[in-house]
């Protein structure tokens, strides 16, 4: 199945969709803009129904089977975007979900699937795995295997986002997109570049799970033979074979970003932007945010989608800070004597720092007699001021070392 989907397959998916959902916000970001020196907009499917991009490639799917085909039911793989899309567009048309996830699947992604009336079924450790499962779930029941990205169906419900961009913003020449499975990236590409053959369309993944850069350096899909990455909605092994075909000849290039860059650009949405957006939602803004990529502005960054687990949240928010150089966590070593911590604490708070928690211990083994070691985490105001910090307590006797440091 290696046949390109057309803009007619994308603009007949937008009817079927019309109603289903909704057209979703362009908001101008600032900090974007003064970096790249030009406009740049975030297309905010984070708000979509069922809070991502992912529901317009199922419904379209799903509403296309037959009654025959809905009698017996749907099934589908994913770490929860696509389960809940799924979910909600079999509702919709009425028939029965089911749906594999890994099992480390974000509880809340996971109880937002089961809202939307799906049966859940807890199984492997990655998507891919799941997917496996799923596939022979279909073939032992007859279910409707709901692929998350590779058939023409999702890619066209997909590429919707695209006409709603160059409508919101007819003059953009420039389209920025996380890749997973690629599927969003197919379609958008599919109808940007045939409405608009001037606009580039960017493809962005995360540096530890990144398949298409070796896929389309052989010339085929690649399975990556591991990958990790807290941007869990793009964590993804392997392309798919029409979604391949179409980022080759469409897509203008696949760029790729570190789990720092992820975390920066998270911070800077939800700080800046007033953005909630899980970290496969924001991988655009990092490649924007880090240099990644070469862009023409106006530039479009989609933030594909909103599910984060607030626990992940937090732990986004404490790694953005410290990759931002505002969030420090050191160990000074210092004589035990009385009033030695005051003294410390003292120093910092002269710079202006703001201490987060303290950890004093005398049993390390590696502390030589009389010595003591306090572990602190340091609210600052960026790397210049962490740096300054630091060195005045170097400068004035403290033994200050860094995680991984002897």
């Amino acid at each position: 199945m290696t046949e390109m989907v057309g803009l007619a397959d994308v603009q007949a998916a937008r009817e079927l969709l019309a109603g289903v959902t909704r057209t979703t916000p362009l908001e101008p970001s600032r900090p974007l803009s003064a970096a790249l020196g030009g406009p740049v907009w975030l297309k905010c499917e984070n708000v979509q129904r069922a809070g991502s991009y992912k529901v317009r490639g199922a419904y379209v799917r799903i509403s296309r089977l037959s009654a025959e085909e809905r009698a017996r039911g749907v099934v589908a793989a994913s770490a929860g975007n696509h389960a809940q899309g799924v979910a909600l567009a079999a509702g919709l048309v009425g028939t029965q979900a089911t749906v594999f996830m890994p099992v480390n699947a974000p509880l809340p992604k996971v109880a937002a699937t089961k809202g939307y009336g799906a049966r859940i079924e807890l199984v492997g450790n990655t998507v891919d795995e799941s997917l496996v499962a799923a596939q022979t779930f279909a073939e032992r029941t007859g279910a409707v295997f709901i692929h998350p990205f590779d058939h023409p169906d999702v890619i066209a419900g997909q590429g919707t986002v695209a006409l709603e961009i160059l409508e919101q913003c007819p003059d953009v020449r420039t389209i920025v997109t996380g890749v997973g499975g690629g599927g969003l990236v197919s379609g958008m590409a599919v109808a940007a570049k045939a409405l608009r053959p001037d606009v580039r369309v960017i493809g962005v993944q995360a540096a530890s799970a990144a398949a298409f850069p070796p896929s389309l350096r052989a010339g085929e899909p690649v399975r990556l033979p591991s990958f990790a990455t807290i941007a869990d909605g793009i964590a993804v092994g392997r392309p798919g074979e029409l979604t391949f075909t179409h980022v080759r000849k469409l897509v203008d290039d696949v760029v790729t970003v570190s789990e720092e860059d992820i975390s920066r650009a998270l911070l800077m949405l939800l700080e800046r932007g007033k953005q909630v957006v899980e970290p496969a939602g924001a991988v655009g803004v990092a490649a924007l945010l880090a240099g990644a990529v070469e862009v023409s502005t106006p530039t479009v960054a989609v933030l594909s989608g909103g599910n984060i687990d607030p626990l992940l949240m937090l732990r986004v928010i404490e790694h953005g800070l410290a990759a931002a150089g505002r969030f420090l966590r050191v160990t000074v070593r210092c004589t035990d004597r009385p009033g030695q911590l005051a003294s410390l604490l003292g120093e910092i708070a002269e710079h202006r720092a703001n201490v987060v928690d303290v950890v004093h211990q005398r049993a390390n083994p590696h502390l030589r007699l009389g010595e003591v070691e306090v572990a602190l985490s340091v609210e600052t105001r960026g790397v210049e001021h962490s740096d300054t910090l630091i060195s005045a307590l170097r400068a004035s006797g403290y033994q200050v070392v860094f995680a991984g440091e002897g």
